[in-house]
């Protein structure tokens, strides 16, 4: 084999990888720049020790980037899961994420009394709960943990597949 040719096969198979690598969307991007503070809020609401599993026991923060990605997900919705994590961040001139316990209370309720801050917050929790008592084939709800929490369990007959058409 030629030089040339060693070179054109060596690039080639070097940047192989990177070919069927997915291109990182803006979405992509928004929702790590603000999944931080998403999984702060939803380990604020859903917190470690309480009577049903924490946001952080069931993955909830992938749960839900998984589900407002999904095609079929409302994107006014996706949209406002971002701009409202945004709007939080911005309002506690980006600490929310370091703050103690008591002034993530404080900082919640003062979003909440915005009709907008209202809107969100009930979003996420609305999110957490389809996670932790959904399905487990959908991500979160490890073990059934959920339902075993609350003495109940999902409708029959569960699915075989994570979504339609999948």
């Amino acid at each position: 084999m030629k030089r040339r040719g060693f070179l054109k096969l060596g690039v080639l198979m070097g940047s192989a990888p990177y070919l069927n690598a997915k291109a990182v969307t803006a979405f992509q991007k928004e929702f790590e720049a603000v999944s931080p503070v998403i999984e702060a809020v939803l380990e604020h609401i859903f917190p470690i020790g309480s009577q049903i599993p924490s946001a952080k026991e069931t993955g909830l923060v992938h749960f839900v980037y998984e589900t407002i990605t999904h095609p079929s997900y409302d994107k006014d919705i996706r949209s406002f899961v971002i701009e409202g994590a945004k709007e939080l961040d911005k309002r506690t001139q980006s600490r929310f994420v370091q703050m103690k316990h008591s002034q993530k209370e404080y900082a919640l309720r003062e979003y909440e009394m915005t009709g907008y801050g209202d809107n969100w917050l009930g979003r996420m929790m609305t999110l957490g709960m389809e996670g932790l008592f959904s399905d487990p084939i959908y991500g979160a709800n490890p073990k059934e943990a959920g339902w075993k929490a609350l003495g109940a369990y999902g409708g029959q007959p569960r699915p075989k597949t994570r979504y339609l058409g999948s």
